[in-house]
């Protein structure tokens, strides 16, 4: 039993949900099926790098958050922390310590009448979820900026990467496009917050500035519309895994460009060095 049974169960059941997840729990969620879920726990261990990676887990880790973005679409905030919390995760808001993109999607923006007023977090709206270090669902919260730190209408409505469904905007993972089947194979994205400072999408094969020793053309190294991304957005993209405010490149024109609807982030890590071998 794997959490795709629990999600095909989620979807034929018409609500209220807890019966489901307790079901899934009592028979699916054995000793062994947790410990391995806590193999993921620790950044240090590299569990997912190299020949010897656990490619399956990262595949069972995304499937999780597939049914915690399911879970939170309405949402069922009970269910959501009965399951996670059973599993062995901790929830968070952080409203005291003030916004991080780490922590924190931006789920709305109230427009600032100072531009470069900096981000200041309101209210959380759904809690999120780590695994030791990992990061497996960040709150989703309500903030206030100028215009030049966050943009209303982008950085609340713009493409949210990494993630597979949303209520309220467009979103892109690797999974869209795919089959019933194929489609599961997606891995879920591991940001780790260690002691010695964040480690985001740690299994991107290359650095998030391209990499020099690969030619402009390669499809490993940055794209023509990545390009237009300066180094400083390209980070930002990372770490909010959306854009804030229209890019550098095309603020002569109103609005966001199509291409940044569909760019190719997934390869990209910080710090740039972080190896995945």
């Amino acid at each position: 039993m794997n959490a795709r049974t629990l999600y095909d169960s989620l979807l034929d059941s018409d609500g209220p949900y807890e019966g489901a997840v307790d079901h899934w729990l009592a028979t699916g969620a054995t000793p062994e099926y947790r410990a391995r879920l806590h193999t993921a726990a620790r950044h240090g261990t590299g569990w997912w790098a190299g020949k010897d990676g656990d490619g399956r887990l990262v595949e069972e880790l995304y499937a999780l958050g597939r049914i915690a973005d399911y879970l939170l679409l309405d949402p069922h905030i009970p269910p959501y922390l009965r399951l996670f919390t059973d599993l062995g995760m901790t929830p968070f808001d952080s409203a005291e310590t003030g916004f991080d993109p780490f922590l924190h999607e931006i789920a709305e923006v109230e427009q600032a009448e100072d531009e470069h007023a900096p981000i200041e977090l309101l209210a959380v709206r759904t809690p999120g979820l780590m695994l030791g270090e990992l990061l497996f669902t960040r709150a989703r919260v309500h903030v206030r900026a100028g215009a030049a730190h966050a943009e209303r209408g982008i950085a609340d409505r713009s493409a949210l990467y990494w993630t597979h469904r949303r209520a309220d905007r467009p979103t892109h993972d690797l999974s869209h496009g795919w089959g019933n089947n194929s489609q599961w194979s997606t891995d879920l994205r591991l940001d780790y917050r260690t002691a010695e400072g964040d480690r985001l999408n740690v299994a991107g094969e290359h650095p998030i500035d391209g990499d020099p020793a690969l030619p402009q053309e390669h499809p490993h190294n940055l794209g023509p519309d990545e390009r237009r991304l300066t180094p400083a957005e390209r980070r930002e993209l990372l770490r909010h895994r959306c854009l804030l405010r229209v890019p550098a490149d095309e603020q002569a024109r109103p609005g966001l460009p199509r291409w940044a609807d569909d760019l190719w982030v997934y390869d990209w890590r910080l710090p740039p060095e972080e190896t995945a071998s």
